[in-house]
């Protein structure tokens, strides 16, 4: 009898053990993986259309510096997409590309990722349709296309996009639904825009993930070495399984138009299911072609030349004209008509010596756009000199995104005037750099007070100090959003944009995001900006900013100084749902930072932590006004009873430090 049930239970064993090989067999076989490093094997494996072809060292060359061209690129065989027709498949992509433009200041248009249900796109046109859709179908839901454009001039049928260079999540049309400016986050998180026609390779990590319908872009320069760890796009895009028919084609197409640039791809590789694409081994890839984009107007010069020396008189008037106007220039600095409305410039040599000629050892600071240098400057006046201690912020030479702030910083901050707003001296223009003048602010950023400074010497900031700096950093904001003559929303409230100065009052700064407003209109901004992890729910659907988007980064900022912890960790902490959850559980000084041990308030810190959740709030009609922000913090007006909420369906577990309690 035993014999007979130990017969009956390794036979079930084995039964079971089959239907576990065949269901993972099953699975593999749905799945598709293949890498290409360099194109010179496995030729085959591709279906090439138009001006895409395979040079001779194994580039894959989409199109050519022709104008008016097309080229696509597929892989040849359809890729299980879809399952039960209820799910997209997790997907993940990488591929490292070079763009070379017919000259320096002339590319265009760029080339996209795409999702298809064709091997290639025998009707799609050239120029701003990127051979990947015509006039007559752009926008059409039969279309079933998803594609991730790398546009590199202005952006189709989007007036706000004038210079291009940017990446876009588009559904069946070339309309992007998402757009980002081409970029990536340093170690220090700070966003490094670059040029997609820098002639360099760039190296794209794309990543979909099926459960969560979320998918991650990474792009950055080969040079840096490694992969950024924060991405440049993460976003949920729950339109894809509209697109995803159940096989599609992966592949590349490109064009050009009046503009002209030749596209290739050195390397690719590509996975469906949980298993990551491979990774690319960028010494084995074919050598990037060279860059031999021409300076435009080089022949005209040599050939004025020629001609000018015909008649000797007339080389040495000019010589002698340029010469006189170059040395006047050098003395006198021409405005362009913005600068006529901000007068208060300093000049560049006396910049140049505060400074001592902005050497390394004056560096204070470093931004995403810029340098900060702490300066001397000498002032006479009719009694005697006297030395005022600047800091003097360098923008980095060619960045386009530093340009704006820098307009922006003077046209917002230029006028303000607050005992809690960092006060803008004046600004400079001297050729390509770009200087903007402030005071001094000897104790640094409240990111350096909360976290650097106590790491180096075990320094905790006071609870008294951050009670004091919460309560005029909200000063500082309802003047912003109601006392000044226009509404001013900053769009970028963190603590490392908060100054302390010596008598450890907080001066706000860094307004290069700003926006101001005539009383009474409303914001039409549509670009997603501000610092993860600071900003509003509604920025991410729909980049509305407004006073309640900056109440939200200020309660995340108020909670962050009462805890002593970032917003954010790399799974799935959010600092304000956790500090919701002691709340609900009454127990929530157990948010304060534990690093202050008794020495708190505990009524003070109950009401700034309350003050924090409100603001917080997901819904944006909840939240309050910054004046009666700064009443409750005052004490001038009773606090309302916090309604228990969520950003996301998840939960929040205890840090281990503080379950140890």
């Amino acid at each position: 009898m035993g014999e007979a049930r130990s017969m009956i239970a390794l036979f079930s064993l084995v039964i079971f053990l089959q239907i576990i090989v065949l269901a993972h067999r099953a699975t593999a076989e749905t799945n598709t993986e293949f890498i290409f490093q360099g194109f010179k094997v496995n030729q085959s494996k591709l279906q090439l259309e138009e001006d895409a072809t395979i040079t001779p060292n194994g580039l894959l060359r989409l199109t050519n510096r022709n104008s008016d061209r097309a080229g696509t690129a597929f892989y040849n065989k359809p890729v299980r997409l879809l399952d039960n027709n209820s799910t997209v498949r997790s997907f993940s992509t990488s591929f490292v590309f070079v763009i070379i433009p017919s000259s320096s200041n002339n590319g265009g248009f760029g080339f996209t990722f795409t999702l298809s249900p064709t091997p290639n796109r025998p009707d799609a046109e050239t120029a701003q349709y990127l051979g990947l859709l015509n006039e007559d179908d752009d926008g059409d839901p039969d279309n079933h296309v998803f594609a991730v454009e790398f546009d590199t001039v202005q952006g189709y049928k989007d007036s706000t996009d004038r210079i291009g260079n940017h990446i876009g999540l588009n559904f069946n049309s070339l309309s992007s639904h998402v757009q980002e400016p081409v970029a990536y986050y340093d170690k220090e998180g700070h966003k490094e825009d670059f040029q997609l026609t820098s002639g360099e390779p760039i190296q794209v990590f794309m990543d979909y993930h099926g459960r969560t319908r979320t998918l991650t872009i990474t792009v950055y320069p080969t040079r840096l070495g490694s992969k950024p760890t924060t991405p440049l796009i993460s976003q949920k895009v729950p339109k894809l399984l509209e697109i995803v028919q159940e096989e599609m084609f992966v592949g590349f197409t490109a064009a050009t138009g009046d503009k002209s640039s030749a596209h290739y791809v050195m390397g690719w590789s590509f996975s469906t299911g949980p298993v990551p694409a491979a990774t690319l081994n960028l010494t084995d890839l074919p050598p990037p072609p060279r860059n031999t984009a021409k300076k435009r107007g080089l022949n005209k010069e040599i050939i004025s030349l020629v001609v000018s020396l015909t008649t000797v008189i007339t080389i040495m008037l000019v010589l002698l004209f340029i010469l006189m106007m170059y040395k006047r220039r050098l003395q006198e600095e021409v405005l362009e008509d913005w600068e006529l409305d901000h007068p208060h410039r300093f000049r560049y040599k006396d910049l140049y010596a505060a400074t001592d000629g902005f050497k390394d050892n004056r560096i204070i600071g470093t931004g995403g756009f810029g340098t900060v240098y702490k300066g001397i400057i000498t002032t006479t006046s009719s009694s005697s000199p006297s030395s005022d201690e600047i800091a003097v912020k360098k923008i980095t030479p060619n960045s386009i995104q530093g340009v704006r702030e820098f307009v922006a910083e003077i046209e917002s901050l230029g006028r303000l005037r607050h005992k809690n707003l960092v006060n803008l001296q004046g600004w400079c223009k001297h050729g390509n750099d770009l200087l903007l003048i402030y005071d001094y602010i000897p104790n640094g950023s409240l990111d350096s007070l909360l976290y650097s400074k106590p790491r180096l010497c075990g320094a905790v900031l006071t609870w008294d100090a951050r009670f004091q700096i919460a309560k005029g950093i909200a000063s500082g904001l309802l003047y912003l959003h109601e006392e000044w003559e226009k509404i001013v929303i900053h769009r970028d409230v963190k603590p490392s944009n908060v100054l302390i100065d010596d008598q450890m009052n907080p001066r706000l700064g860094d307004f290069g995001l700003a926006r101001l407003y005539e009383r009474g209109s409303l914001s039409h901004t549509t670009v997603v900006v501000g610092t993860i992890g600071y900003m509003a729910p509604e920025l991410t659907r729909n980049g509305n900013s407004s006073s309640a988007s900056d109440v939200f980064a200020f309660g995340v900022v108020l909670l962050e100084i009462v805890s002593g912890r970032k917003p954010t960790d790399s799974g799935s902490f959010f600092l304000a749902d956790w500090v919701m959850e002691m709340h609900a559980s009454g127990q929530v000084l157990r948010a304060v930072d534990s690093r202050l041990g008794s020495g708190y308030d505990e009524e003070e810190a109950r009401l700034a932590l309350v003050v924090g959740l409100l603001c917080c709030h997901p819904k944006r009609g909840s939240r309050p006004a910054m004046r009666m922000v700064l009443r409750y913090l005052n004490g001038d007006e009773g606090v309302p009873e916090v309604e228990v909420y969520s950003h996301s369906s998840s939960r929040y577990s205890l840090p281990s430090d503080l379950k140890e309690c």
